[in-house]
């Protein structure tokens, strides 16, 4: 197992006897003097601005123009265009309920979703067009009185599913030509692209983004925490160490180069 998992296990333990020592049904706790293992640094893979429009521009392409499939697809593309362009978690589009947009705010209300959290999040102008678009589509298909309670449909009475989705997204990911497997060397891990990816790369372009107006990338960090959803922004800080794209694969490069070495 990867190191990462083991230390997850071992804490898990860890806890049990504490409870357990707690009860009296032990003296000790007989995990408290196991050291963790050293845990593989971990390198997201990371979308530049032109791959991630490329890859909504390529699940845009594979819409079928069929009316029983195009409300389907465009549902589908709509979900990755929230992912690519607002950094939403993939369950995040999917839970959406109708109310949830608000297109004279340009807001969405995201309920519920990891640490039990909900938030407010401006939308861009594009992704409120598309939005638009997508729920005069809708309506057309479905009429104004639906019984469908979420946001992205994939007929009548059903919305979307992450499976879907992530098939969605990995033939996109095959369609511009950047697949690639996940990779351990050494002590570093360079992941593969996922949806995941798409937050990920959504929080580093935006602060490559603020570095390039020429303010600083730090002071922007519990702006953009609150935005993604982050419990601490702290964990937000973890983006700066890949400011854009071409470092990580310029590491990934160097990695591999010495690879023998390592």
């Amino acid at each position: 197992m990867e190191p990462m998992t083991v230390n997850q296990l071992l804490s898990s333990v860890r806890v049990f006897f504490k409870f357990m020592v707690r009860m009296d049904h032990y003296t000790a706790n007989p995990l408290k003097d196991i050291p963790p293992m050293p845990e593989h640094s971990f390198a997201p893979f990371i979308f530049s601005p032109k791959q991630t429009d490329q890859l909504v521009e390529a699940v845009c392409k594979r819409i079928r123009k069929e009316p029983r499939h195009y409300l389907k697809d465009l549902s589908e593309y709509t979900a990755i265009v929230l992912m690519a362009r607002c950094g939403l978690r993939i369950k995040e589009p999917l839970r959406l309920q109708f109310h949830h947009y608000r297109c004279r705010e340009r807001t969405i209300y995201i309920e519920k979703t990891k640490f039990n959290k909900d938030r407010l999040i401006p939308v861009p102008k594009s992704v409120a067009a598309e939005l638009d678009n997508y729920l005069a589509v809708r309506n057309a298909f479905m009429g104004e009185y639906h019984q469908n309670p979420y946001l992205l449909v994939r007929n009548r009475q059903k919305g979307l599913s992450a499976p879907r989705l992530r098939f969605v997204f990995h033939r996109a990911v095959k369609d511009i030509g950047v697949d690639q497997p996940r990779q351990v060397i050494g002590h570093m891990i360079f992941a593969s692209p996922t949806p995941h990816s798409l937050r990920h790369s959504f929080a580093v372009n935006t602060l490559k983004r603020i570095k390039e107006r020429g303010d600083r990338p730090q002071h922007a960090l519990p702006v953009l925490a609150a935005y993604l959803g982050h419990q601490i922004y702290q964990h937000t800080a973890k983006y700066l160490k890949f400011i854009d794209a071409e470092q990580r694969q310029g590491l990934f490069d160097f990695v591999i180069s010495q690879k023998e070495d390592i």
